[in-house]
């Protein structure tokens, strides 16, 4: 009988996800295919890199292209979409992508790699602001919980498994180009085939940096600070694991393992963020990320524990940049969330562009535990900035206004898929006395 009570119950919950998943499976499928070619695109370039010779600062300065090219397109997105509609932006973009993938193994140099970078970024995330604005449109109130979760799920296990792909070929040839191409280029179909009709775009201006500042520093120095560890992070990372001595094989999963540890820690320790001062989380948090980063360059040679320490890196630092915009919400109004959002990315973005060049130079001048190194250097910074923060405001704890958001590696249009009851509702009283002032032009 209980078997059958819960079988019945299993049932009733995949139909029940079958019928929320169903109406935005197009876009789903379309996340997944592109977050497997570029997923596999970041990590095969690394290992090819240093197949060719490339130095370390080289291909720190190469990686800190697409970060600059994702900055770019930031910019581009929403007028591209508004002059000539989803799809068709999402076909040219698509295409392009998809060409400077091949174009990686047909000009083998740095300096076309760092320019084909810049191209690729700008075309993602393009494409990442096409799905996600219409993946918000396709979800009413009492769905965007369920379906951000489901977005989640999808992204972060898209870009695990993307690293596994490294398996199936040698990175000394074409195969592994072509396949990511290839994954490009067919996410194309669901949304050429599509016959949801197309959202309307608005461009929402960012807030101006100063007064975010104002409002948090912390959530500020938050995104820059966690923009270098993760810029160096999803950079160099790899290359990192073929110079301790792992095959491509080692490389992918240790990739994977990161990921995974970064996806499976943001939950609990976001939620723990919500009943807790977020400053002293993210205290709590760098100080452990920097005693992870220290303990994956002890245990580099010590076997799968590489995977393990990598896996508790991931696991702290990536919950870094969330809990940051945490901070920064708990201090804005509804109508200024995606907008202050958009500009914290804009600091982040700022960060990863930079963070690959330092780490490289880095690692090409003290070794590739130089990069540990600097991820150490980076969380400790922001820990040591958070604290000074805290001794000198004192400030008391008062419960936040809003809940902690786990953040995709795409863009901050996907917040608003969030139901308006996870985000704050009123803004302080600085905020709205100045709310003429604090939106950029």
């Amino acid at each position: 009988m209980l078997i059958t009570i819960l079988l019945w119950y299993v049932h009733c919950l995949f139909l029940a996800m079958l019928l929320l998943i169903v109406p935005i499976t197009t876009l789903l499928l379309s996340v997944s295919l592109l977050l497997l070619g570029s997923g596999l695109l970041n990590t095969l370039l690394a290992i090819r890199g240093g197949l060719e010779g490339f130095p370390d600062d080289t291909m720190g300065l190469v990686m800190s292209g697409y970060f600059l090219g994702f900055f770019v397109g930031t910019f581009l997105a929403l007028p591209l979409i508004q002059r000539v509609g989803h799809i068709r932006t999402f076909t040219c973009c698509a295409a392009l992508a998809s060409c400077s993938v091949l174009l990686h193994v047909l000009f083998v140099s740095p300096l076309s790699w760092l320019l084909l970078r810049v191209l690729t970024g700008a075309a993602l995330v393009i494409l990442y602001t096409v799905l996600e604005s219409w993946l918000n449109t396709q979800s009413t109130g009492t769905q965007r919980g369920r379906v951000f979760a489901v977005y989640m799920v999808v992204n972060l296990g898209s870009l695990a498994i993307a690293q596994q792909l490294i398996r199936i070929g040698a990175p000394s040839g074409f195969m592994l180009f072509s396949i990511a191409a290839m994954l490009i280029t067919i996410s194309l179909v669901p949304i050429a085939l599509t016959r949801m009709k197309q959202p309307e775009i608005t461009v929402i201006p960012r807030l101006k940096i100063g007064t975010i500042a104002k409002l948090s520093p912390v959530a500020v120095a938050g995104a820059l600070l966690s923009g270098l560890a993760m810029g160096g992070f999803w950079g160099l990372s790899a290359i990192y694991a073929g110079d301790v001595g792992l095959d491509s094989r080692g490389v992918a999963t240790f990739m994977s393992c990161a990921i995974l540890g970064g996806a499976l820690f943001q939950y609990p320790l976001g939620r723990y963020s919500d009943t807790h001062d977020r400053r002293r989380v993210i205290i709590v948090v760098t100080a452990l990320a920097a005693v992870s980063a220290c303990l994956l360059s002890v245990f580099s040679y010590f076997g799968n524990w590489v995977f393990l320490m990598a896996a508790l890196y991931g696991g702290f630092a990536f919950c870094v940049y969330p809990v940051s915009v945490a901070i920064l919400m708990d201090k804005l109004d509804h109508d200024h969330i995606l907008s202050g959002a958009s500009s914290l990315l804009f600091i982040h973005g700022i960060g990863a562009a930079l963070g690959p060049a330092l780490a490289g130079r880095g690692m090409a001048v003290f070794g590739h535990h130089a990069l540990t190194g600097y991820f150490v250097i980076m969380q400790l910074a922001l820990c040591l900035f958070t604290a000074r923060h805290l001794m000198a405001n004192k400030l008391q704890f008062e419960d936040n206004s809003a809940h902690f958001v786990a953040m995709v590696r795409t863009t901050p249009t996907v917040l608003e898929m969030l139901p308006e009851e996870e985000l704050p509702n009123e803004a302080p009283p600085n905020v709205a006395a100045s709310e003429d002032s604090s939106i950029a032009s």
